[in-house]
């Protein structure tokens, strides 16, 4: 099984315990943390032919793009910018610092999940997320993870040919955002211009 706190950000505190006397241990140690919000939660452990997961990117509801994430080093693994420098302080406190190979743009990614993530998302008021999934043995989808306060990896994004477009992840984002602020000052002009003098 897997445990992982329920809000906690860059894969802290993600556990691979693989038997019954691991967890007790493991709970009954030091290293054993509680959440934030004092949730912790429990998923099975899914083992993938190949040590990656991918995380697909949406900004307004709408794909973006998906990341290959290499897992072959453990789940503490942030795409952030501030977490790729390898010199100290930060390589020696961060345990999260992650060497930006790790986080690779997936060219034509399509899946059949894609409608439904986004069905997920529309159902659930959330405009920007990044969803995590993991492929088994035998080629099924588990999604496991949605990420409601999401990262962009700037190298990947350099590599992919993103970086200074709206095709890159802040891009995208300031620019939904800079629609819901067009779209909010109409109403407001609209509203103004309704009122009899």
């Amino acid at each position: 099984m897997i445990l992982k706190h329920n809000r906690a950000g860059k894969g802290l505190g993600v556990r691979l315990l693989l038997s019954p006397a691991a967890l007790e241990e493991h709970l009954a140690s030091g290293e054993f943390e509680a959440s934030v919000d004092g949730v912790t939660l429990v998923q099975r452990y899914i083992k993938a032919p190949q040590p990656f997961i991918t995380r697909v990117e949406f900004v307004g509801g709408k794909f973006l793009y998906a990341v290959r994430v290499d897992t072959s080093q453990g789940f503490e693994l942030c795409p952030a910018d501030v977490c790729q420098i390898d010199a100290p302080p930060l390589a020696e406190v961060c345990p999260a610092v992650a060497p930006a190979d790790k986080f690779q743009i997936v060219r034509d990614f399509d899946h059949p999940l894609l409608p439904k993530w986004q069905a997920f998302l529309a159902a659930n008021d959330i405009r920007i997320a990044g969803i995590e999934f993991i492929v088994d043995e035998n080629g099924r989808a588990f999604t496991y993870d949605v990420n409601t306060n999401t990262n962009y990896n700037p190298d990947a994004e350099a590599k992919d040919g993103r970086t200074g477009t709206s095709q890159s992840g802040m891009g995208a984002v300031a620019s939904y955002l800079g629609s819901l602020l067009a779209r909010e000052a109409g109403a407001a002009v609209r509203d103004r211009e309704a009122v009899p003098a």
